[in-house]
């Protein structure tokens, strides 16, 4: 093994990796992707695409999965801070439905293996964030698919988000303790809920 620590999580197939971070007054190093420490621990993926994505604070992304062609995916953080969340959709896992969450950031450089078979999504939680993450099938238009985010029978525990209403329309409305707003994409408003995909 490696610099590199393996975590399983709650549920099975999903990891938490720590480099180790070298530093001195120059800077840092570390590690941060070694296929053999992954391959010792049953993650045997080729990575074939690495996405970035730049978001302010109440972005919320997700939660996204793929229809015909399932990406593995390995997330992390290279600016700021994310709440990174999967949802088991394996029909067969005993954990089919539920999910679980990581924070990931700048400091503590933790990244979160989820494979194929969950959807996926984030909050971002610091003023930006520079999200991260290699997949192991390139990308098919059309194959995307998705739950809405605050789906109750999921029931994933969001850190800072508070629901308040309008006052006029007494619509639903999403906040961070501190006031800001998510903010979702148009697409991921439209998401159906678990028991209707």
């Amino acid at each position: 093994m490696g610099d590199i620590k393996i975590t399983k999580c709650e549920i099975d197939g999903l990891y938490i990796i720590e480099p180790k971070v070298i530093g001195d007054e120059r800077g840092n190093f570390m590690e941060v992707y070694n296929q053999k420490d992954l391959k010792e621990y049953g993650i045997d993926c080729k990575f074939v695409q690495e996405n970035q994505s730049m978001s302010i604070k109440g972005v919320l992304r997700g939660l996204h999965f793929q229809r015909k062609y399932p990406q593995a995916k390995l997330a992390r953080v290279l600016v700021g801070k994310v709440f990174d969340v999967a949802v088991d959709l394996r029909k067969n896992s005993k954990t089919y439905g539920k999910w679980f969450g990581v924070e990931l950031s700048e400091e503590n450089k933790k990244q979160f293996f989820v494979p194929e078979g969950f959807a996926h999504g984030l909050l971002v939680l610091s003023d930006t964030a520079v999200f991260c993450y290699k997949c192991t099938d390139f990308y098919h238009p059309g194959d995307e698919d998705g739950i809405l985010w605050n789906d109750e029978s999921i029931g994933i525990k969001w850190p800072k988000v508070v629901k308040t209403f309008d006052n006029i329309s007494k619509e639903e409305r999403y906040k961070l303790l501190d006031g800001t707003n998510i903010l979702l994409s148009e697409k991921d408003k439209k998401w159906k809920k678990f028991s209707e995909i």
